[in-house]
């Protein structure tokens, strides 16, 4: 499984072949993605500040993992390894819903995705990767649209997308 790639899809998620991960967002070409939502039971969402190595959206909060499936793996096969490898953690998922959107960066990088958004529930601390992983905190949906709100460039264009389509 090569990591550094990522596969290219049309709008219904039809694949039109696969490209290097930095190259399509170079280009901004529509690319699979997913977005990992772990809740607890208290109904806290699980979120990861990502680590400030990243070459975009560094240091910003987000949802609790997020990644690209490699060419010939299932999303959900996807979701699994990447919330195990970044959070330490192993749950049930299930797909609640999927986006397409498209932001430029000010490094001249473009994010153009098909999201597929997946929840899960744990009320396991997790245990993060910190290559990829600054640091977490689980807060409730009502705390969290408040500090979106506030202090909006303190989190990811997706994550805040997930949050307007999802929790309002």
């Amino acid at each position: 499984m090569n990591k550094g790639l990522v596969v290219l899809v049309d709008e219904f998620d039809n694949e039109t072949g696969v490209i290097d991960k930095l190259e399509a967002h170079e280009k901004g070409l529509l690319h699979r993605a997913f977005s990992v939502l772990i809740f607890n039971d208290k109904n806290e969402l699980l979120l990861q500040k990502r680590a400030s190595c990243k070459y975009h959206s560094a240091g910003l909060w987000t949802n609790t993992c997020c990644s690209h499936p490699a060419p010939g793996e299932l999303t959900l096969d996807a979701a699994n390894r990447r919330l195990f490898e970044e959070m330490g953690l192993k749950t049930l998922l299930y797909h609640k819903h999927s986006f397409i959107y498209k932001t430029k960066f000010d490094n001249n990088l473009t994010e153009y995705e098909l999201d597929h958004v997946y929840f899960g529930y744990s009320n396991e601390e997790p245990s993060i990767d910190l290559d990829e992983v600054e640091t977490f905190k689980w807060l409730s949906i009502d705390k969290l649209n408040d500090l979106i709100r506030i202090h909006p460039d303190e989190f990811t264009s997706w994550f805040k997308i997930i949050m307007s389509e999802l929790f309002k």
